[in-house]
């Protein structure tokens, strides 16, 4: 069959599609993605290319993709794959996700079965590459120490010590020669245990000396060490296609080759969470999203949720796992084609609701496009729609929405809504490598800060307002109480980031422990409540200058006079220190714009341009402390 003339159409069209459509799309696809290769080059192509990249995907097609992706060499993440069985398939698959996830990538491979020795005694690429994150790709067949069937409990205990003191030095010392986070594999347990049912209760049968394991990986892991579950992807994928042996006794391969996909998109996925890519809202449609039935039509007696029926138990399902993300951090928005009194109702007037309205940070429900309504969602919570992860249950919805805004993540939902949880979560869109006190505070700032914006309206005197406030901020170092926090936010703040530098958790580490380097977080609350921690400052010292090589703050807290005491502080380290200068730098972004004239109006003076890239200066002599509404805890 001949292409249509509009090439562009179809490639926009196969990506509007749920994952079935696309199936059947994807020969003609390739061959637009082809021709456009061809015409527009190879930029352009990748670009489709990217948009295409999913798990639903099988292994042959993802791998024809790759042919498109673009690599980056400059400003990638550097990320060395180190098996005990082959990576080879592994690694390609990863590159392709981490494409899709718009994640610029670098990765080296060691030898097979080489892991330790590539840790232990490092080859001279492994210095030169110097890698951020180590991705230690080992199965059950990796572990050095196996109990004999007739071990007693003291016998099994002292192996379980002597083997995870092993690896813990090995970790450490990756961390310690590179700065590296690394990814550590739980083991996968094999089902087939020679002791069959009695295995759970016999501390040395196999499968009972795994799970020992990889409990204690759990409990004495450091922070710098980011578990990847093994066995939750052989639960998903089902044992049967996981330890196929004729792929390991014939290559040397992990898994069957089908599971590899799951494999690489659930690695990608912890990669996205280090970096600070993971998704922040879950945006709902209602009708037969969350409840069943219209509210418009029926009232809120008549939609069907709840017990007593498997499709109303299905709703109330989903309803708890998205009040389960909610309690982890994840905020929650309503996104629905409705009069918004009638969709509110239901929220206001059922008590077996497991969602409320508090617990939704952003409510917008109007008979407008939701395309535009998804724009307004991300713009009142000061984020942008690549942080958004939208559910509905109509098909033409979801392709309205993949085709005007393709930052935002839209899931495949299925028909029956017992299928609602799985869909949503097998894509691992809100993976974490943490979960710190803020995280579930979360949505309780933006309920805050709402308060804050709707008191602010009413006052004509902004000094008025901001005293009224009684603004408190806690000044802290970085140190083992926030680290988990300030990563965070480093790898998450794309707005108020004057120079967008990223870095691991490992990598912070390190700088809290340099001399030359001086960290500073601030802590903000007020009589509305707690903002937490929603700045960080990275300092480094260069002779007689200060340089301000990192500074973040949360968009939440905007206009109250947090950068102004920023600078305060960052004068007071520099007299202390003997500096004479503070300089600055503002590297620009597609995100950051609002922060471009921002040295300009703390009084620092521009030195140097170059490609953007902006230097400025403030000589400590000529600087005078600015007034602010917030009192100062050190």
């Amino acid at each position: 069959m001949d292409l249509p003339t509009n090439v562009h159409e179809i490639l926009e069209s196969h990506l509007q599609n749920d994952s079935h459509g696309r199936t059947k799309s994807f020969k003609a696809f390739l061959r637009a993605l082809e021709i456009v290769s061809s015409s527009d080059g190879q930029r352009r192509a990748s670009e489709f290319a990217a948009r295409a990249v999913s798990p639903h995907l099988d292994y042959s097609s993802l791998r024809s993709l790759r042919k498109y992706l673009q690599k980056h060499e400059s400003e990638a993440l550097r990320i060395a794959v180190l098996g005990g069985p082959t990576t080879l398939q592994l690694v390609e698959l990863l590159e392709v996700f981490l494409a899709g996830a718009g994640i610029p990538a670098t990765i080296i491979q060691g030898e097979y079965g080489l892991f330790r020795q590539e840790i232990l005694a490092p080859t001279g690429a492994m210095d030169r590459f110097k890698p951020q994150v180590i991705f230690i790709a080992t199965s059950a067949r990796d572990i050095t120490r196996h109990p004999r069937i007739t071990s007693e409990r003291a016998e099994v205990a002292s192996l379980l010590k002597a083997e995870v003191a092993d690896w813990l030095h090995l970790w450490n010392l990756a961390n310690e020669r590179w700065g590296a986070t690394v990814i550590q594999n739980t083991f996968d347990p094999h089902p087939w245990d020679a002791l069959g049912h009695f295995a759970v209760r016999h501390p040395a049968a196999g499968s009972n000396w795994v799970e020992q394991l990889n409990a204690a990986f759990a409990e004495q892991a450091p922070n710098f060490v980011v578990l990847h579950d093994l066995r939750q992807l052989v639960f998903e994928q089902g044992a049967m296609e996981w330890f196929d042996p004729r792929f390991y006794l014939e290559a040397k391969m992990p898994c069957g080759p089908e599971c590899l996909v799951n494999y690489a998109h659930s690695v990608m996925s912890l990669l996205r969470g280090i970096v600070g890519k993971s998704k922040k809202v879950l945006v709902l449609d209602l009708d037969n999203t969350i409840w069943g039935g219209t509210v418009g039509d029926f009232g809120a007696g008549g939609i069907r949720f709840g017990q007593g029926s498997s499709e109303g138990e299905a709703f109330l399902a989903f309803q708890q796992y998205a009040k389960v993300l909610h309690d982890r951090g994840i905020l929650l928005a309503v996104c629905s084609k409705n009069d918004e009194a009638k969709a509110r109702e239901p929220f206001e007037t059922r008590s077996d609701m497991v969602l409320k309205l508090d617990d939704i940070a952003c409510f917008v429900a109007n008979w407008r496009d939701k395309a535009q309504n998804l724009r307004d969602i991300a713009s009142s919570l000061s984020l942008g729609v690549d942080s958004l992860v939208f559910v509905d249950d109509n098909p033409a919805e979801r392709a309205l929405v993949r085709r005007l805004l393709p930052q935002v993540a839209v899931p495949d939902i299925p028909e029956d809504p017992a299928g609602y949880i799985q869909a949503l979560a097998r894509l691992r869109y809100f993976e974490t490598t943490s979960l710190t006190q803020e995280d579930a505070r979360r949505t309780k700032y933006y309920a805050q800060n709402a308060k804050r914006e709707a008191l602010a309206s009413k006052v004509e005197d902004l000094n008025v307002f901001l005293a009224s406030l009684e603004m408190c901020a806690r000044i802290d170092p970085v140190g083992h109480l926030n680290i988990e926090r300030v990563t965070q936010l480093i790898n998450k703040s794309n707005q108020f980031n004057l120079t967008t530098r990223r870095y691991t958790n490992a990598e912070v580490h390190l700088l809290t422990t340099d001399p030359e380097w001086t960290t500073l977080t601030i802590s903000l609350r007020d009589n509305l409540g707690d903002n937490g921690l929603i700045s960080v400052l990275f300092l480094k010292r260069e002779g007689s200058t200060l340089e301000i090589n990192t500074w973040l703050m949360s968009c939440r807290v905007l206009q109250r006079g947090v950068e102004q005491l920023a600078i305060n502080l960052v004068a007071q380290q520099a007299a202390i220190l003997g500096c004479k200068n503070i300089v600055g730098v503002y590297i620009p972004t597609a995100k950051n714009g609002m922060v471009r004239d921002l040295y300009s109006r703390l009084g620092f003076q521009a030195t140097g341009d170059i490609a953007g890239t902006t230097t400025w200066l403030l000589p400590l002599s000529t600087f005078a402390p600015f007034h602010t509404h917030i009192k100062l805890e050190i």
